[in-house]
């Protein structure tokens, strides 16, 4: 489902009618279910915040299940509202953080449902949500227009776009490592669901920085444009890079190696978890793609670097570094296909960017060279040894999250919860039974 929301609805009963494109995949989406808010809070809070607080969770639920990603701003609006006054129940002087049974399903597995009785993971659950919509929002502005050619390439726009996405996305799941899932107690960690688990939630931060790195200049793709762009994604980066006559093979090699590390550790993060359920195999599929195209970009400007030399040596290795991104090459696009044909079937969309130059360059360079050195390699057959790959220094930065303010209610003097007397409070638990 996650990765059909770019294209169909975030949460409509639907059948979607064709298979959806996929450039950023968003690991799952978890819904609001209705829940009883008020109840538990009667006597403990005003009536007006506990009919706030069940309003606006509403709100989100109807918008989830009812609109598309052309809505997701809106849904963010209403997410970001609730959490300010969710806050609010984490307080514990209030005593109201174990009170209310908070219910999710998730759109991923069959709608199944989850219910905790504990306002840190309401929260969790709240800002996870905002992470996958603004994943799911990147991956729209990344999808060619099908109504203009098949073959339409993304706009530097809407690539910049989605790059300012990827950094908010990664800031939102930071923040749900560094500052929520550290207030939640063992015994309730037990009971999250895959998806919620701190791997997962780490795999798919580091997803998102594998898909941005912290700021970088560039030239502008395109002639029209005349000042630099602030280009923040590794593979989107390295797709700049490719296209501009100003970027190095030092620096191509750089970015390339740089996602290939991002990609590596989501893929442990996301190993090292037990009982993946099918879209979290689907996921872990979409890292081991990516990885592989990353390896690929890695060895072959490695090899145009080291083709420099002027040592045997160094020629020889290029040639080992063009035939291993060769074969790589060919692994990633067997990877593509199983990630598409793992459930649910998703499309992914034609090579773009770094991809559509070196699936014709690599086969063509490493066919060239091997001819051109092939006295070498037969000569030297003891240097035929694939080089390592040099390693860089990260330097990933997320868009830092921060909590909304608690809502102003919370702090009111005119919070008075009036008396009840016995017979009103009775009174009370009929009408809402």
């Amino acid at each position: 489902m996650g990765c059909a929301v770019s294209v169909y609805r975030v949460g409509g009963n639907k059948k979607p009618l064709k298979i959806p494109l996929v450039t950023v995949l968003v690991p799952s989406i978890r819904i609001p279910v209705a829940s009883n808010i008020q109840k538990p809070l009667k006597g403990l809070v005003p009536k007006d915040l506990a009919d706030r607080l069940t309003s606006l969770r509403n709100q989100i639920f109807l918008l989830a299940e009812q609109t598309d990603v052309s809505a997701v701003p809106e849904l963010l609006r209403a997410l970001e509202e609730y959490l300010s006054l969710l806050v609010g129940l984490t307080d514990p002087e209030l005593g109201c953080r174990e009170l209310i049974e908070f219910r999710w399903k998730s759109l991923d597995d069959g709608q199944k449902e989850i219910c905790i009785a504990d306002a840190w993971f309401e929260l969790l659950s709240v800002v996870h949500m905002m992470a996958m919509l603004t994943l799911m929002e990147a991956n729209s502005k990344l999808i060619p227009d099908q109504t203009v050619s098949s073959e339409s390439e993304e706009s530097t726009d809407n690539i910049r776009s989605a790059v300012d996405l990827l950094v908010k996305a990664a800031g939102y799941l930071q923040f749900c490592l560094r500052e929520i899932l550290v207030q939640i107690p063992p015994h309730i960690k037990m009971k999250l669901p895959v998806d919620l688990q701190e791997s997962v939630i780490e795999a798919a931060y580091i997803q998102a920085l594998g898909q941005q790195v912290s700021q970088l200049k560039w030239p502008p793709l395109t002639h029209s444009h005349s000042a630099l762009y602030d280009f923040q994604g590794t593979e989107m980066q390295l797709a700049s890079a490719v296209g501009s006559k100003n970027a190095t093979l030092s620096v191509k090699r750089r970015l390339a190696c740089e996602q290939l590390s991002y990609f590596g550790q989501a893929h442990y993060c996301l190993s090292t978890c037990d009982n993946l359920n099918g879209y979290g195999k689907k996921h872990l599929s979409f890292i081991k793609w990516k990885y592989l195209e990353a390896k690929a970009a890695a060895y072959y400007y490695h090899g145009l670097i080291t083709d420099k030399g002027t040592e045997p040596s160094c020629h020889i290795s290029a040639v080992c570094c063009f035939l291993a991104a060769e074969e790589i090459l060919t692994e990633s696009k067997k990877a593509c296909l199983n990630f598409c044909l793992t459930l649910p079937i998703t499309r992914a969309p034609a090579a773009w960017g770094a991809m559509k130059h070196l699936n014709k360059k690599i086969p063509e360079t490493a066919a060239k060279k091997s001819q051109m050195y092939a006295y070498l390699l037969e000569e030297e057959k003891s240097l035929n040894v694939l080089p390592d790959l040099p390693e860089f220094e990260l330097s990933l930065k997320a868009d830092e999250y921060q909590m909304p303010d608690k809502d102003a209610a919370w702090e009111s003097e005119k919070w008075v919860i009036p008396n009840q007397t016995l017979k009103t409070h009775l009174t009370d638990d009929e009408e809402d039974d």
